[in-house]
Order: C-alpha cells, then structure tokens, then sequence
C-alpha cells in the first residue's frame, strides 16, 4: 500500500529570482533523500509561489526496501589461530558487524580465501523515518542570500511561517524555529485563508479554492494565455520577453491581465527608453503595433481575480507616469551635456585599479581600432569614421539615463551621437560596438561597429589576461568568454580576412606601448590562443561531429574563417562522398611514412617507378590552385583538390616499395611523401577522423 506525500515551506514573499531554482532543489533533494532511505516512490512534483516551496511525492511505499548486503572480513590465515579456532581477528569482525561468527563462510578473491558475513537489514516503517528526513532536506537548502529572524541561529531564505507535512492524511510531526508542522495550508494573502488539507493529493485543489494557483507551468500558461487573448482582442503585439514573463510568474499566485494607457506625447522618447523602464521598473510587458512601434499602452500581471481592474490599471497608470516623466527629464538633460564634456568625465571613471580609467580604455581602442582598419585595408573614408567612433564609443556612460539604465548603454549612445550631428555609421558603431551582447544576439552589421567592437573585446581580454584575470572553472567576472565568442562571431559574419594573430598582436602591442606588462607578450599570447581555441571548438562543435573539430582545429584555428569552412567542407565529405574513407586512408597511408623523412628536397631525377612520377606531377598540378583555394578560405575546393591524389597514392603504395634499399631513393620518396603531408596537414589532420 502506498501514500502521497505532500511537504509544504510557507514563508515570508521571496524574491521572484530565487524561486525557481529554489523549488528545483528543494524536488532534487527530496529525490536523494528518498533514494539514499530505500523508500521506493512514483512521480514528483515540485511547486512555487511568493509565498511557499513544496513537493509532492506520489506513491510513497510503508517502508524500506529490505537490504541483503555481503560483507568481506580477514583471510583465512589471519582468521583461524593454529588450533583452527577464530581468532581475535575474527571475533572482532563478528562484534562489529553484529553476528555470530557461526555464520561466517570462506569465499576465493584473488587466489586468497576471505571470511564473509551476510547481513540483513528489515526497512523500518516510512513514517518514522520522515520527520528527520524532512527536516534534514529543509534545513540543508541553500539561497543566493539568507536572514535570521526571531531570536533563532538557523537562517533560511525568508523566515518560516507555517508547514505542511502530510504522509496520506497523517501529519508527520516535525518543528522548525518554533512553527509545528501540520495540514493547515495558507491560500492568496487577500482572497483566501487558511485551509485543511484532508489528503496529500488534494494540495492543488484545495488552493486553488483559495485563489492560489501553485503549478507553476498551469500558472505560466494563463498568463501567455490572457495576455495573448488581450492581443487578439485589440490587435496589438505584446512583447512577451522570457525573462519578464519569468520574474511576473514568482510574483503573483493567482494571475491576472490587464491594461492600462500612457500619454502619447512620452512617445517622443526613444522606444527602447520605454520599453525598459517599463519593464524594469514596472514589469510592464510592452505594447507594440504590427510594424513593432511602440503604443501607449502596456499589459500588466495583478496577483487576484478580476475585480476593479478599472481601479488597478489607474494605479498602475498614475506610477508608471511618474516612472516616465523621470524618463524624459533624463533624456532631455543628457542632450544638453556636449560630447567632448562627457569624455571627459570618463577620466575619473576607473575601469580596473591596474588597467586605468575608461578614459584610458578608449584612448587604448582607437589605437587598437585604427590598426584594424590598417590590417583590413578599409578605405580612408571607413578609416576616419573608426577613428571618431573609437573616440566617443563610451560617451555615454556619463548620461544620467544609462546611469539609471545601465542597459541602455549603446542604444542613447547611438541617439545622442546622431542628435549632436555625428555621421550615421560613426553613431551606429556606437550602439553596435557592444554586440553581441549576450547568446544569440546579432553582431554589429557594419564594418566601422565590427572593427570598435572587435577592439573594445580583445583590449579587455587582453588587458585582463596581461595582469592574470583568466577565466577558470565558473568564474568569468568579466565576461572575457563571451566577449571572445562575440570576435569570433564577428570574423565570422562578416568573412573578415584577419588572423587571430593579427588581433592578439595589435592589443598586446598598444598595451606594452602605454605601460609595462606584468607578463611577456609570449606568454600571454599563448595563454590568449589556449583560450580561443576553446571557443572555436564550441562554435564548431555546435554543428559538426567531435573528431571533424579535432582533425580542423589541429591544422590550425589562427584563421577563423578557414578553420570554420574547412570544418564545414569536411563534415559535408564524411556524410555525403560515398568513397571518403578510402580518400582518408590513403591520406594516413602518406601521414605514416611522411613522419620518417627527412628535411632534403625532391629530386625527380631520382625516381626510378612510373607510379612515383604520377604522383609527383599530381601533386604539383594542384598545388597552385589548393594555395589559392586555402589562401580563399575555400574549404570545399581545397579538399576536392586534394581528394584528386587518392588515385595517384594508392597507386603509388601498390608499386613502389617506399623503404628501397638505397638511401637516396628511399630518402627522395620519403621526402615526396613528406611535401605532400604537409599540405594534408595544413588542411586537417585527417589521422583523427573515426570511421
């Protein structure tokens, strides 16, 4: 026979952004605990809301699963004295395993015979053993942050106000800073009360009779639901972001929607000011029109039913015009501070004690920035435009509005800069020099935003690597690895025909001209590539088979574009050429002997076999195109090229015995081989594939 068992936190309203990964460990830890007590169970159920966590265990056995467990003691020699009575040894194991030594038997382990002793252990019933253990889980969860309340040591996320502890319809009798467990639950703070919970399986019922909905997805799912409803109703487009929609769903237990308006005349403000102020200070989802302009309305999420919502929406319309009044005195004073002032400011701006000030950081970026464009070979125009957007990408940092929302840093960069007559490609960089921004987002689409935010990225990455801040384990504090996949995202979209080395080589050599490195330039440009790799591996890794990744990334990943086209070429050959195996066996067949040749050039005049002449003329027919295919980045056509030498190879190892007795013949077909590996190298390194 088994029971549900219902465990239920009632607590003080905790914040929504620890809720949901409260409520998955308050579940995974109730699964160990149920596994390590050998109390067989079925489906769990684990739940949210502001003010409680709880779980619900389905099926719970009576009791224990009874355990049979064999235990090893002494050898034989150690166990029996001479006389064959056990000796000290052996009574000794019996006392501690708790058993007669009668019930010793001998059993072989590796040529030696060992005492063995089976134990039995009955299952004690569930019921005595859960006080404990819901107490052990409660008191072992951990937060972001933690209080005291009361006169108790014991800290918790918010203090503990009531519990639920139901094994069926029996309490299971536990006590935690002086609040008793019990079957009395607490529905919405306003609409319901206090509720008897007759059965574990009744929790979701008997709160939603209490206003209370407490499965998390059932919640979530009225909210898209209402909301989307709304936007049918009216024609609009409701902006749901995941993680507003994240945030409103742990702060309301029985969800809502409504509406409300805003004056017009605040439509004057860049839309992305309202949006986020909207959402961050209101979390307000957004109104938008089919063509993604902003309406002055918003939709909002009460924690109730559908009473007076005329009354919620004018609360909620009074606050959110004072929130964008404050908006717009921001963003009508930020427009009278001139640029040229606000670089200014940025001198008393530290960006790290051993790296200077953003003064500093963006003095360090034009130089960066203006060798970029030297390496890519812009035009003088694009050159100019680098430089000026270089020099005020970080103006405004200083505006009272990015002070307020530091998400908007970029975005009034860019309306500022246009407002104060700046080119249009100078002012875009400014917004487009912080893409990508986070996983997913769009890289900058011109090529003067690519270059500022290629600078900005490796200037940091460089900085922070020259004076020891190095990603390890978890912890990024500056974010160094995301900013390395946004350059290499970059290179990539925009097919930039600049090497890694070229980017490493320009940072590290603007940071040693303005102050002495902590470190070499050698040894932190090692440490830089150990580091891209790494994020070229996953960038490749996304779409192409583990071995393809090694095999391309051995060949060399400096060149972001090659790497990735070889990669991809290659992957395409794996899957779709019929006879790429035996392409590739021909190419380790090379790669074996290619390893004992030495550093002498070829002489045809040497070759005494019809087959190595074919080879050699293959070989040297397709060089100058597979030198112009790599040097293209094109991967599809330097792999053709080189799949064209199958033939010749195999013909070649089926006619000539490579290892001749004389040296110099041997040595001039070792160095034939050699010349062709090492093309196959620069390729991939083909020996890595797994068939």
């Amino acid at each position: 026979m088994t029971k549900d068992l219902l465990f239920e936190i009632g607590l003080e309203e905790v914040p929504a952004r620890f809720l949901r990964a409260a409520m998955e460990q308050l579940k995974d830890r109730t699964v160990k605990w149920f596994e390590a007590s050998r109390i067989a169970h079925g489906e769990v159920k684990s739940y949210a809301t502001p003010r409680r966590l709880a779980v619900l265990v389905k099926d719970v056995a009576e009791k224990q699963t009874d355990v049979s467990e064999e235990v090893k003691g002494p050898s034989r020699k150690i166990a029996l004295d001479e006389n064959g009575n056990w000796s000290k040894a052996a009574l000794g194991f019996a006392r501690s395993q708790g058993v007669d030594p009668d019930s010793f038997t001998f059993k072989e382990l590796g040529g030696t015979e060992y005492i063995y002793v089976t134990k039995k252990s009955a299952g004690v019933k569930t019921s005595e053993i859960l006080p404990e253990g819901l107490n052990g889980i409660l008191t072992s969860m951990t937060f972001p942050k933690n209080m005291r309340w009361g006169g108790y040591e014991f800290k918790f996320v918010r203090p503990i106000r009531w519990i639920v502890a139901l094994l069926g319809s029996d309490v299971i009798d536990m006590e935690i800073t002086g609040v008793k467990s019990g079957n009395v639950t607490r529905g919405h703070r306003f609409l319901g009360g206090e509720a008897v919970i007759p059965e574990a399986s009744a929790y979701e019922e008997i709160l939603r009779d209490q206003h209370v909905i407490v499965d998390v997805k059932q919640r979530q799912d009225m909210i898209v639901s209402q909301i989307n409803a709304l936007a049918r109703e009216k024609d609009w487009n409701i902006a749901i972001k995941d993680d507003l929609l994240e945030e409103v769903l742990f702060l309301v237990e029985t969800p809502t929607a409504l509406f409300g308006t805003f004056d017009p005349s605040f439509l004057e403000i860049p839309q992305d000011v309202l949006i986020t102020s909207m959402r961050e200070h209101q979390r307000y989802f957004p109104v938008l029109d089919k063509q993604g302009q902003l309406l002055p309305y918003f939709v909002t999420v009460r924690s109730g039913d559908s009473r007076s919502l005329d009354i919620i929406a004018r609360g909620n319309e009074k606050v959110l015009r004072a929130r964008l009044s404050d908006a717009k005195f921001f963003y009508e004073e930020d427009q009278k501070l001139h640029i040229k002032e606000a670089l200014s400011k940025l001198e008393s701006i530290v960006f790290h004690d051993e790296l200077g000030t953003i003064g500093d950081k963006v003095r360090r970026i034009r130089r960066i920035a203006d060798s970029l464009a030297v390496k890519l070979g812009v035009s003088a125009e694009t050159a100019d435009s680098v430089s000026r957007a270089a020099d005020i990408c970080k103006f405004d940092l200083v505006t009272q509005m990015v002070y307020e929302f530091p998400e908007l840093q970029g975005v009034m960069g860019e309306d500022y800069a246009r407002k104060a007559g700046e080119k249009e490609n100078v002012a875009k960089a400014v917004f487009e020099h912080y893409q990508p921004r986070f996983a997913g987002d769009a890289v900058p689409s011109s090529s003067v935003g690519s270059i500022i935010s290629i600078a900005d990225k490796i200037d940091t990455i460089a900085g922070c690597f020259s004076i020891g801040i190095i990603p390890t384990g978890s912890q990024d504090p500056y974010a160094l690895r995301r900013q390395a996949q946004g350059i290499v995202q970059i290179i990539l979209e925009h097919q930039l025909p600049i090497t890694l080395a070229d980017i490493f080589g320009i940072a590290l050599s603007v940071h040693e001209d303005i102050r002495v490195l902590k470190r070499s330039s050698n040894e932190i440009s090692k440490d830089l590539y150990e580091f891209f790799n790494l994020r070229v591996k996953k960038l490749l890794s996304e779409e192409q088979r583990y071995d393809v990744v090694d095999a391309v990334i051995s060949a060399g990943f400096d060149h972001i574009v090659s790497v990735v086209s070889r990669g991809s070429a290659l992957m395409n050959a794996v899957h779709e050429m019929d006879d790429f195996k035996t392409v590739v066996e021909s190419f380790n067949r090379v790669s074996n002997l290619a390893a004992k040749a030495g550093k002498i050039a070829v002489n045809p005049g040497l070759f005494t076999e019809a087959e190595e002449g074919k080879l050699h003329e293959a070989w040297l027919a397709i060089r100058q195109p597979y030198e112009a295919a790599m040097a293209q980045s094109d991967g599809k056509t330097a792999l053709a090229l080189l799949s064209e030498l199958k033939e010749p190879i195999t013909e070649f190892f089926d006619s000539v015995m490579v290892m001749a007795e004389d040296e110099a013949v041997k040595a001039n077909r070792l160095a034939l081989l050699s010349g062709i590996d090492s093309d196959l190298k620069r390729y991939a390194d083909f020996t890595k594939l797994v068939w």
